[in-house]
């Protein structure tokens, strides 16, 4: 994977110019702004949003890239990292190189723009994954495994911002849609339904555990079927069926050789006053203690081949029970997004399959140890509170 340094692709002028934009405050949009805003797609108020990226987009672009250029232990000088930094300077160049914006047909040139941009980034996470695992060949073995605050740091502030550019993107995007679903304003739904969104991910997931070992445990589902809240189906699909795959994966391996009935994986869903709260069960095992510093860390995989060089042709792979290991961390991040959170707590007893990373809230079970894992999401309906 041949990639240029920075001087080599980008003149001095221009890398500085990005500096500089890097430099300055980047503006939030709450949900609530959002909906209310995307609520009259007319062709003023997609002028102004357009208008509005053509500024902010920039600034959280330069951010990213700079910041690329100065990763500890020489994460920035590996070959997939330099990919998604030239990624990130490009976009940059096109959007500082599109002129105002200051008609209906300025905004929808933009508009094919920043989506040839959400394209080019489709496969960030992947690449740098890539990277990491670049990282981890050259490292001593011995601290691969150790607590790396800088990198996670680093990468939980990237894919972050990535998940805020992606969704200001979208939303105007999909402003665009002459039919656009019921009770949809842009990638927001203002009546979804938890319920219906855990079971959709809970059978792609089972479907990806049908292919790999040839059969699944069932999901079982619990809650109230007519109850719903705004929110992005989207970032609830990723992070339930992360969480649901990880379950399968746990229960199905511990099972597959057992004469015993391999038990389901229970969801339960409920809403309360501020949050809505999803609760993953199993019963696929344990894990280590010493295992457990390791769940939110992005150097630690569970996968027995881990994506390299020769096995990354430049696309996502496909969905497999077993990643790159950003499972976990990613959709905690999603959940952070919105002002929710996903916990895992430890008791002593409880646990789950040694293999699975995702699963790790012990319990004391008659029938066989399992983990839930708690999924936070905030009723953000009425919050004015700007988004990362």
């Amino acid at each position: 994977m041949a990639v240029k340094k920075l001087c080599e692709s980008f003149s001095k002028g221009f890398v500085e110019e990005v500096q500089r934009w890097g430099c300055m405050k980047q503006t939030g949009v709450s949900l609530r702004y959002m909906m209310e805003f995307g609520s009259d797609p007319s062709h003023r108020n997609l002028l102004i949003s357009a208008q509005f990226l053509h500024k902010e987009l920039p600034i959280r672009i330069a951010r990213r890239a700079i910041e690329l250029e100065s990763l500890p232990y020489g994460l920035s000088e590996k070959p997939a990292v330099l990919k998604v930094r030239d990624w990130y300077f490009d976009s940059y160049r096109d959007l500082r190189s599109f002129p105002e914006i200051k008609d209906t047909n300025d905004e929808k040139e933009f508009t094919q723009m920043i989506k040839a941009i959400k394209v080019r980034h489709n496969n960030v996470v992947p690449m740098m994954a890539l990277g990491v695992q670049q990282l981890k060949k050259g490292m001593d073995p011995k601290i691969v495994h150790e607590d790396l605050d800088e990198i996670d740091q680093f990468l939980d502030r990237f894919y972050l911002s990535r998940i805020g550019i992606r969704m200001l993107i979208g939303q105007h995007v999909e402003l665009h849609n002459p039919n656009p679903p019921p009770h949809c304003v842009g990638y927001i739904h203002t009546k979804m339904s938890p319920l219906e969104v855990a079971r959709t991910a809970s059978e792609d997931a089972r479907a990806i555990c049908l292919r790999e070992y040839g059969s699944a445990p069932n999901v079982n589902i619990y809650g109230d079927p007519i109850f719903t809240f705004p929110y992005v189906p989207t970032h609830l699909h990723l992070m339930v069926f992360e969480l649901v795959k990880n379950s399968l994966r746990a229960v199905q391996e511990r099972f597959m050789d057992s004469d015993e009935v391999a038990p389901p994986i229970r969801i339960i869903v409920a809403g309360g006053v501020e949050d809505v709260a999803i609760k993953v069960s199993d019963e696929g095992g344990g894990i280590p203690r010493s295992g457990l510093s390791k769940i939110f860390t992005y150097l630690y995989s569970t996968a027995k081949n881990p994506m390299d060089e020769d096995s990354y042709h430049g696309t996502a792979d496909a969905v497999t029970m077993a990643g790159y290991g950003y499972g976990l961390p990613i959709s905690r991040l999603y959940a952070r997004y919105f002002g929710g959170d996903l916990q895992i707590i430890s008791m002593e007893g409880y646990g789950f399959h040694h293999e699975c990373r995702e699963y790790i809230i012990y319990k004391i079970c008659n029938v066989h140890a399992g983990t839930d894992a708690y999924l936070h999401l905030s009723r953000l309906g009425d919050s004015q509170e700007p988004l990362p």
